[in-house]
Formats: structure tokens, sequence, C-alpha cells
């Protein structure tokens, strides 16, 4: 009962709390209807095709946090930037930025956090020195050759595949997948369901997450034991599909970085806010920059799957839930990873394929999905093995 308080105990954005005002969206009621649409279930168009991009490219990202650790502006204008760079970094689309914006603009929290609240643990200029110091770049040509997007990692099982061979590719890093820019938090599942497909690609299934972290891809028949349902309620059964995951992998336990748990290797020594009790108005999000801490990544190259920020994913209980399914229905919600004060508040297990209990748990696809402070998401996609 402790690990459950400790987790939930920041959540959902309390009745008379202060909040940002709403973005004004007649400018884009177009968009905005059609990314209502997909946030529902409804059905929607063929993901944006990936945009071709240079991963060769040197020039600064687009920046006006500077040395900063707090944004000095509206939650509005720092989404305004983080557009800016996923143009820069991710060659998106007018269109594709159209969806974004009207996504975000629906939403009167969803961004990197409460400026008012937030204070991160280091700034985007000294993670960008941090990786300039170290001669880290995470351009990789190859996995963009197998993946068509940038900052993706092809996941598969190394035990009888190549990384061409993969039918999977995942984010290196939270969304927005830039190096050395905040992760965004206050997400429902239903907003980044809609988020992933205005970027080409979707939300992760469970296992897809799991592989890429331990550097080994499952098959689903090994992932998910989808006779459960047909035998017991829906809580039951998402129940007995972790217990059994977890004991099955309790003698196989792995982190991204290695085979035992770690303090310091990755983003996992913030703060949480003073005065965070429950809500947007005094829980910062007090995360890192993605990609600061290069040690804290799987085999495949992908970071901060611990620390940072928890993740949104889907948990499919049929196979006609599995977000790499054509049918795209999605299940329900799972909760990967660990956030930004684990070294301090080590609440729960967080190693590789650990599936926590059902926390706010809905459909993926509900409207009120759980969302908050620390809680965020990557994105997959599917690929065909060359």
């Amino acid at each position: 009962m402790v690990v459950l308080a400790l987790v939930s105990g920041c959540g959902e954005t309390t009745a008379g709390e202060s909040r940002p005002p709403p973005v004004d969206t007649a400018a884009t009621a177009e968009a905005s209807a059609e990314a209502t649409a997909s946030a529902t279930g409804a059905p929607s168009a063929t993901p944006t095709a990936a945009p071709t991009v240079d991963p060769r490219r040197t020039e600064p990202l687009v920046d006006r946090w500077g040395e900063d650790v707090v944004w000095k502006g509206s939650l509005a204008e720092q989404n305004a930037l983080m557009f800016e760079q996923l143009e820069q970094a991710h060659g998106i689309t007018p269109e594709q930025r159209q969806k974004l914006e009207a996504i975000f603009a629906a939403s009167d929290v969803l961004g990197q956090g409460n400026p008012e609240a937030a204070k991160h643990a280091a700034s985007p200029k000294a993670c960008r020195d941090l990786l300039a110091e170290k001669k880290i770049d995470y351009d990789d040509a190859a996995s963009e050759a197998i993946c068509g997007h940038r900052y993706m990692a092809p996941v598969y099982d190394p035990d009888r595949q190549k990384p061409e061979e993969a039918s999977v590719c995942i984010d290196r890093f939270e969304f927005p997948n830039i190096p050395c820019v905040y992760p965004v938090t206050w997400v429902r599942a239903s907003e980044a369901v809609a988020i992933c497909q205005a970027m080409g690609k979707r939300l992760c299934d469970a296992h897809e997450w799991e592989g890429a972290c331990y550097g080994k891809l499952t098959s689903v028949e090994e992932s998910y034991n989808f006779g459960l349902i047909k035998k017991m309620k829906l809580e039951d059964a998402i129940k007995g599909m972790r217990a059994q995951q977890n004991i099955n992998n309790h003698d196989d336990r792995r982190w991204a970085y290695g085979p035992k748990y770690h303090k310091g290797i990755c983003a996992t020594s913030s703060r949480k806010s003073k005065d965070c009790g429950v809500g947007w108005r005094n829980c910062g999000t007090n995360t890192f920059p993605a990609g600061m801490f290069p040690d804290c990544k799987s085999s495949f190259g992908v970071y901060d799957q611990h620390g940072n920020a928890a993740e949104h994913m889907n948990l499919p209980l049929s196979p006609d839930q599995l977000a790499s399914s054509p049918e795209q229905t999605y299940g329900h919600t799972e909760m990967k990873g660990s956030w930004f004060v684990f070294d301090q508040v080590k609440a729960h297990e967080d190693h590789c394929r650990w599936r926590a209990p059902y926390w706010h748990g809905t459909r993926v696809m509900n409207p009120k999905s759980h969302r908050n402070y620390h809680l965020g998401f990557r994105c997959c996609a599917s690929v065909k093995p060359r």
C-alpha cells in the first residue's frame, strides 16, 4: 500500500487550482477536430510519412532556455519553442506541426511541466556542453536507414536477427525525442497516441518497450497470456498477466545499463517540488534534459528508460489490441520506467521487464486516461524487415 501511495500521490489537477489560460484554437479548428477524433479512437488517416532528415547536420538546435533551469515565459510559448525544435530536429511538415499544435492546444496542461513550478535539474546548455566534452553524437545513420526516422533504434532478438531484420523501432528518448530537450509530461495516453500518429508513428506495446530496455525482443506469445481475459474479469486478467510476467522474469532482472540496479547512472537524482501535493499548481516537472546521462542506455542505444519521466505504454489483452496490429484499437494503460526522484523515492521496481500494478488504469483511448507531472511517453514505429 505504501508503494501505491508514493507512485499515485501526484496525479490529476484538482478543482480550484490555477492553470495557464487555454490557447485560442480557432485558427486550428479543423486540425483540432482531426486530433480529437484520433484521441477518442475514431478512424484516422494513415500516419504521415517520415520526412527525409540529414543525420549529419551540425547547426545548433534553436533554444531560448540558455543556461536557465526555469522557463521565463508561458506554457504556450514553451510549446511553440518545442514545435520549432521538432521542425529542425525531425523535419516535421507544416501539416504535422498543425496537428501537434491542435493536440497541445486542446489541453490546458500538456507540455514540459508547469513553468511556474518546474525547476529543472540541469539546463539544455549544460547538457550540450557535457555531450560535446564527451564527444557524443546521438545520430546514427544506419539505424535511421532501418527506421526511417531520426533518433530511433531497431528492436529485435539478437539471438536470431540482425538489426535490419527488425520489425519495430523505438524512439531513443522520451518525446519530443530530441537530445538535450526536456521530456513532455502531463500527457494522457490517448493524447500520446494522437501525438505519435502525427509523427508518423504509434504508441509502443509493453513488450516492445521491455525488449528495447533489456536488449532482446520477446515474441507476442511469450509476452502476453491472452487466454486470461476469456476466463477472468478484466482487472483480474490484467493482474494475472502482470503476476505471470513478473514471476517469469524475477530471476532474470536487468536494467538498460546492466544486470544490477545502481544509483547515479540515470536521470534519477532530481528533487520533488517542495510544496508538491497533488496537481498542476505546485508539482514541478523537475526533469533533466534528454540524453544527459549517456550511460543510461540499453544495448540497442535507447536512453532514459529509467529516470526522467515514467512512460505510458499499451497493454493489450487480445491480439487486436496490439498497437502493432492493423486494427490499432489499443488495450489498457501500462506505466513503464521510473522518474526523476527515483534515487530518493524508490517506490517500485523499475527493471526492464517489470510490469506495474493497474495504477489509474483505463483503456488507452479513454479521453480521461491518467496524466501527471512525472508521466510522459515515447513512440514506436512498425517497419518492414529488410
